[in-house]
């Protein structure tokens, strides 16, 4: 059975960086040093802190937060895929590799649902989600799966972890 990474404990300081890096950056020409201030730290320990977490995958990049329905992606859909669970990573590496995905989670099954890993897959026009999960299919072999389409967004906002 897949289990996920134990959970990391941050020091006080630790959580304020992380609570002010968590949202926008500060529009400043150092905004990492920025942040340091706010939260009682030094810019050091700001760059260090948030390096570590990148080095060791718990945070991947910061960038922009892209509206993909505003900025013509308006053809979505969460697709949950049932995966045996020895080929759990392999498979959500090969699904997290392509761009039209953003989201690519592995979750509890139960009786009566019984699909472990979900894509959000983000296409620009009518079909393109139906054609990356045929090229899916064909990368893992698998088609053992449920498409579930947007109709509508109702709430997109940035998790907060840290206040």
């Amino acid at each position: 059975m897949y289990r996920p990474p134990m959970a990391i404990r941050f020091s006080e300081t630790e959580e304020r960086i992380l609570a002010l890096a968590g949202g926008d950056l500060p529009d400043t020409e150092q905004p990492f040093k920025t942040i340091a201030e706010a939260a009682g730290a030094t810019e050091r320990e700001v760059i260090d802190l948030l390096a570590d977490l990148k080095k060791r995958k718990i945070i991947r990049r910061f960038g922009a937060t892209l509206r993909h329905q505003k900025a013509g992606y308006g053809h979505n859909a969460m697709v949950a895929w049932r995966v045996p669970d020895e080929r759990i990573e392999e498979v959500g590496q090969i699904f997290a590799d392509r761009p039209e995905i953003s989201h690519c989670y592995v979750r509890r099954t139960y009786p009566e649902w019984t699909y472990n890993v979900y894509t959000m897959i983000h296409g620009e026009r009518p079909g393109q989600t139906d054609e990356v999960v045929a090229e899916l299919e064909q990368a893992v072999g698998i088609d053992d799966h449920c498409t579930l389409r947007s109709l509508k967004e109702l709430k997109k906002t940035s998790m907060v972890y840290f206040k």
